[in-house]
């Protein structure tokens, strides 16, 4: 799984596949779709599909697939190196939803929420895989919202093709299990290797699980927070755990407009222009901070 593309820039979202099995092109196929990383306040989403031939079900089963949260790390990386072996039939991608992409996306002036971002993650994958040949017959999807709607959704959305969209879905299905493998090792090792673009000195990774009501997570969002410039864009600054301590510990700023003088009206209101925190002698984007405070 080469994550170059992702690492390269990864504060937009990504799209990763593997190559598209010769028999993908020629049997009928199922596909099972999951993701990893929905509820942490640190790094990105993925959503993942896999897919086979219908013939081979009983060949991904024996490869013991399972649900990804039910496994370590490790045992994670072996039953993904498996799939990898086991590619003349298994087919695999995955969209990397990066942080700021999520809330951005979160926070626009019209809404879109985890949900609809969920769902047209799965319904780009579905058709990627469509796109590329993959002669699906079956899609297997674990839920996101009322699953007779979703599931009604799909199908209207790809006629043709037997949609199942359950609860737990990773649990019952080994398709959708081996989707969930791909998308949380895909997730783990982005975490892992973090390419901080801001200059934040010899970044603290002892982040913890990376959910908001993690201590170690908690303790990382303070040290990391700049009282004016916020996060970095490893956390979800949508998250309303980001969003407290921001508005708890950072500096309250006074944009300027056109309808009034800035500093005039910072003045008046006891608070500082965000033009005084830009300065010939900063040194640098989070150092102005330090300068001012």
């Amino acid at each position: 799984m080469d994550l170059t593309p992702f690492e390269t820039d990864n504060s937009v979202s990504c799209r990763l596949s593997s190559q598209i099995p010769d028999a993908c092109r020629t049997e009928d196929c199922c596909l099972g779709i999951d993701e990893a990383g929905r509820g942490p306040v640190l790094g990105p989403m993925v959503y993942g599909i896999c897919f086979c031939p219908i013939s081979k079900k009983e060949e991904l089963k024996n490869l013991k697939v399972a649900d990804s949260k039910t496994l370590t790390e490790a045992e994670r990386e072996n039953l993904f190196e498996k799939l990898d072996e086991a590619r003349s039939y298994v087919g695999w991608a995955l969209q990397i939803l990066s942080p700021n992409t999520i809330s951005t996306s979160m926070l626009q002036r019209t809404k879109y929420n985890l949900n609809a971002l969920s769902h047209d993650s799965a319904i780009g994958l579905v058709q990627y895989a469509l796109d590329s040949g993959v002669q699906l017959k079956e899609v297997f999807v674990d839920t996101v919202g009322p699953a007779d709607k979703y599931e009604d959704k799909l199908s209207k959305l790809f006629p043709g093709i037997e949609v199942t969209v359950r609860p737990k879905a990773d649990s019952l299905f080994p398709i959708v299990s081996a989707a969930s493998i791909c998308a949380k090792v895909a997730r783990d090792r982005v975490v892992k290797a973090w390419n901080f673009t801001e200059d934040l000195g010899e970044v603290d990774t002892d982040y913890g699980s990376g959910y908001p009501n993690d201590p170690k997570t908690k303790a990382w969002l303070l040290k990391y927070l700049d009282p004016v410039f916020g996060y970095p864009q490893f956390v979800r600054f949508s998250w309303s755990t980001a969003q407290t301590l921001m508005e708890s510990k950072g500096v309250a700023v006074h944009w300027d407009d056109d309808e009034e003088d800035g500093e005039k009206a910072a003045q008046r209101r006891n608070n500082k222009s965000m033009l005084s925190y830009f300065s010939a002698s900063a040194g640098g984007f989070f150092s102005s901070t330090q300068e001012t405070s």
